[in-house]
C-alpha cells in the first residue's frame, strides 16, 4: 500500500466528517431517529452531537445522504439499522442525534 492510497482514504473520511457536522439544509420533514415510529426505509439527513459521536457514526457508515432500513424501532429503546449490508444497534441517546427523513 502506498502513501497516496492512505491519503485518499483519509481524504474521503474527512469529507464524510464535514458532511456529518452538517452544513447542509435538511428538508422540513425530518425527525430524530429515536422518534421514528415504524419500520421502513429512511435517509439520514444530519448527524448532530460532538465530534467524537460524529466520527464514530461516520466510521460505521452513518452519515448524511445514506439510505438505511429501520428494522425494529421501539420508541424509548434501542434502534436497529441495516446499512449497506451491515446491521448496527443504536441506543436512545445516539439515535436522538441522527436526523432522518422517510423515503
Amino acid at each position: 500500500m502506498h502513501l497516496r492510497d492512505l491519503q485518499s482514504g483519509c481524504h474521503s473520511f474527512t469529507k464524510q466528517m464535514r458532511k456529518c457536522l452538517g452544513k447542509k439544509n435538511c428538508p422540513e420533514t425530518v425527525a430524530p431517529l429515536s422518534q421514528k415510529g415504524r419500520p421502513g426505509r429512511i435517509r439520514i439527513c444530519k448527524v448532530t452531537g460532538d465530534r467524537r459521536l460524529c466520527a464514530r457514526m461516520a466510521s460505521m457508515g452513518v452519515y448524511p445522504g445514506i439510505e438505511a432500513e429501520v428494522i425494529c424501532p421501539e420508541n424509548g429503546s434501542q434502534c436497529i439499522l441495516k446499512i449497506e449490508g451491515g446491521t448496527i444497534s443504536l441506543d436512545h441517546s445516539v439515535s436522538d442525534n441522527i436526523l432522518v427523513t422517510a423515503l
